[in-house]
């Protein structure tokens, strides 16, 4: 009895020493239980001194040691496989040898093969995915007690006398095989319990952070400005349950949602020290109101007592600060602070995305113009000359023609950048058709098939009449014969396509690098604005036709209201 108190005393020190560990970074080496060799390394060093301590400690009997050498072997070996096991077991079998004792070779012996018979079962449970069994206790206990029953068989094998090494292990092996089981089982239940903390952690921290992103994702994409900031502080605050949460541009607060915000006004000048430092120095400061105190530079009476500053950066310049707060009564969480700066690295790229954004929209706008800008010059040459060479022989259809070309200019100057109806689109092409015709008189022959229920249908504006003018210019006008187009619609499940088709075959594709109008800018636009599932497509038998194939999506959103 008194031998088992003994060793339950040693057990319990280890035990100690294990929940100090616990406390700290390093502990975490032991919840992974990774292949990394510093890991390993670390491992080794711990689970030797184990077992060297636990051969120091040990209780001397009939010229041997009675110890719980056993646990470092053991957890050596399942937490860093079996090479780890091996020289872990190998240290601390060496040291009892160097120690002497008719049992120094057995128990050298025993100790290393606890060890790699340790690293052997935890290398194939993770061969066949089953590494959670690493850290059960009630396995951990078995595989202990396996290998001190191991060891009380080789001292029985390698031991002489044989009559003291059989009373020996009659004497030590109850007390021995209890605690060391025990002591592992126990061991391994502390590392579980961190480990599945840990866990637990990490999945909240992802579940906030996913949360986060999910819900804010596009509201910046407006701009950065105080309507944006006060959605996006208010999913935060929801998500994290912080104290308060505050948004600010360079100059001014944008953003306040929380305890405070009867006094932290939206709209005022940045008046905060370390919010001041965190945008001058480009980095995180952190007010943790015990180290560091903290001070609300608005309210001396205000409740808040902590908080972290983060900067907002674009392009690698601070351009504001996300703020996380903590009442008095509550210490600030290292989980939210951690969170905190990834949520401002998720809202510094989706700024950095809504100004791309936007440049990409007036770049588009600023081509479509360009676009406008081209073809009301190059068709108004050709429309004025057709209406010249007609208006002596039929004034009547020169009056018909200018109020066509009247009407083509109105649309196109009023026209928007954005989405318009398939309807006035078609208006639109109609005027273009009308004069295009009276200039090729009987040589152009032009067929629109589109059903008046797809007239409601919202497209881009310039989609159609791009493509009908290069059917024009670079295709029927070269004929000799004449020049048919043919234009069709109609819908596929949700998706509208468009076409298309003359019969000239002219079609050349654009040279690599360009970055003509025309096609390529229709192209460029619908991707932007729907994705690249939609866009042209251009199907060409040389000589005998050109299709042009334009598929959008036909969504009811995109109905005209």
């Amino acid at each position: 009895m008194s031998l088992i108190l003994l060793l339950t005393q040693q057990m319990s020190l280890y035990l100690v020493i294990v929940y100090l560990l616990s406390k700290t970074a390093l502990f975490k080496i032991f919840a992974e239980a990774s292949a990394r060799l510093p890991h390993k390394i670390f491992i080794y060093l711990v689970f030797s001194g184990f077992c060297i301590m636990a051969t120091y400690f040990g209780e001397h009997t009939n010229d041997a040691i009675a110890n719980t050498r056993a646990m470092g072997a053991v957890l050596g070996g399942l937490l860093g496989g079996p090479v780890t096991g091996f020289f872990v077991g190998l240290t601390g079998g060496l040291h009892r040898y160097s120690m002497g004792g008719f049992t120094d070779l057995a128990c050298a012996i025993s100790t290393t093969l606890e060890g790699l018979l340790a690293g052997i079962i935890s290398y194939l449970l993770r061969r066949v995915g089953k590494s959670e069994l690493i850290f059960n206790p009630l396995l951990v206990c078995l595989i202990t007690f396996c290998a001190e029953m191991m060891q009380m068989s080789i001292i029985l094998l390698v031991a002489r006398p044989l009559d003291d090494a059989w009373s020996l292990v009659r004497q030590i092996a109850p007390p021995m095989l209890l605690v060391n089981s025990i002591g592992a089982a126990l061991f391994m239940s502390m590392i579980r319990d961190q480990k599945t903390m840990f866990d637990k952690l990490s999945s909240s921290f992802s579940t906030k952070a996913l949360k986060i992103a999910e819900r804010s994702v596009g509201l910046l994409s407006t701009g950065f400005n105080q309507q944006s900031s006060s959605e996006v502080a208010r999913i935060i605050i929801e998500e994290t349950k912080v104290g308060a949460v505050a948004i600010t541009d360079r100059d001014k607060l944008l953003a306040f949602i929380g305890i405070g915000d009867d006094h932290h006004i939206p709209g005022t000048q940045i008046s905060s020290r370390i919010t001041l430092e965190a945008i001058a120095q480009n980095r995180v400061m952190f007010a943790d109101g015990v180290e560091t105190p903290y001070a609300c530079s608005i309210a001396s009476q205000c409740r808040l007592g902590s908080s972290l500053v983060i900067p907002l950066r674009s392009d690698n310049e601070v351009i504001g600060t996300i703020k996380l707060y903590e009442p008095k009564n509550k210490l600030f969480l290292n989980i939210n602070r951690t969170l905190g700066e990834g949520i401002a690295r998720l809202l510094s790229n989706q700024i950095l995305h809504g100004r791309f954004e936007q440049q990409q929209n007036l770049l588009t706008q600023a081509e479509l113009k360009l676009l406008q800008a081209q073809v009301n010059p190059h068709f108004l040459f050709n429309a004025l000359n057709t209406i010249g060479a007609i208006i002596k022989r039929d004034p009547q259809m020169s009056r018909r023609l200018l109020q066509q070309l009247a009407q083509f200019l109105r649309i196109n100057l009023k026209r928007t950048t954005g989405l318009i109806s398939l309807g006035e689109e078609l208006e639109h092409i109609a005027a273009y058709l009308a004069i295009e015709k009276a200039r090729f008189i009987d040589r152009l022959e032009v067929e629109i098939l589109i059903p008046s229920a797809l007239h409601g249908l919202r497209v881009p504006a310039f989609t159609l009449q791009p493509i009908i003018e290069n059917a024009v210019k670079h295709g029927t006008s070269h004929l000799l014969e004449a020049g048919r187009i043919r234009v069709t619609g109609e819908l596929q499940g949700e998706e509208l396509l468009l076409q298309v088709q003359d019969n000239a075959g002219l079609y050349r594709p654009p040279l690599a690098g360009s970055e003509g109008l025309g096609m390529n800018l229709v192209h460029k636009r619908i991707q932007n604005l729907f994705g690249n599932p939609y866009g042209l497509s251009v199907d060409c038998r040389a000589d005998e036709f050109t299709l042009v194939s334009i598929r959008l999506p036909a969504t009811a959103n995109m109905k005209e209201s």
